[in-house]
């Protein structure tokens, strides 16, 4: 196993990517480093990735404001047609798609994240409706967020750790191992068998 390093330490991003990292600990990095420090998960890793390029990203001034079009048609950008996630673009993208409860996935949550941070005022409902139907790779969702539910909930269904009372601390204990290694961020009853020592001590 190989012990997460202070960022202090790690030289490259491929060294940096060995380990998990929260996105709190991900955003007070790219502070002390005086680059962009907002946004979700995937996108401090971008930056994060970026610095070790040697390309500071640097929060984005007061973004200039775009000029709001009343008519909205596929090729209109998302920035000039006051698009929001509201029932009015729920109502047009479900005559687009034919799906009568229609319902932005996450894929395209993060693409208007995308487009709002990087202001780009090209994208347009055709491109977020290339996202819905996975044409295009514009941006993805981070699913990293949810390994340690996961982690978790593998844990639980393990019957073999019915014999833990406290269910929460035994996973936590395992996680946090896993999560400051190399390790893939999964689990597995080896891992319960292979630290059995450090369960005891603290349970």
């Amino acid at each position: 196993m190989t012990k997460r390093q202070n960022f202090e330490e790690i030289k490259s991003y491929s060294e940096f990517n060995k380990y998990y990292w929260y996105r709190d600990e991900l955003s007070l990095i790219c502070k002390q480093l005086g680059i962009d420090h907002t946004g979700t998960k995937q996108e401090l890793n971008y930056v994060i990735e970026e610095y070790f390029k040697g390309n500071l990203i640097k929060k984005n001034a007061e973004k200039k404001k775009n000029k709001n079009v009343r008519e909205v048609s596929l090729n209109c950008p998302l920035l000039c047609c006051g698009f929001s996630f509201n029932s009015k673009f729920r109502k047009y993208f479900s005559n687009l798609t034919g799906v009568e409860n229609f319902k932005f996935n996450a894929d395209m949550a993060t693409a208007w994240r995308k487009v709002k941070k990087e202001n780009d005022t090209n994208f347009t409902i055709q491109d977020m409706l290339d996202v819905y139907y996975k044409k295009s790779n514009y941006a993805k969702y981070d699913n990293s967020a949810c390994e340690w539910n996961k982690f978790f909930k593998d844990f639980c269904a393990d019957d073999k750790n019915a014999v833990f009372n406290n269910k929460l601390k035994v996973a936590s204990i395992l996680w946090k191992i896993v999560k400051e290694s190399s390790f893939q961020k999964k689990y597995s009853h080896e891992l319960v068998e292979k630290y059995w020592n450090i369960i005891d001590e603290y349970c």
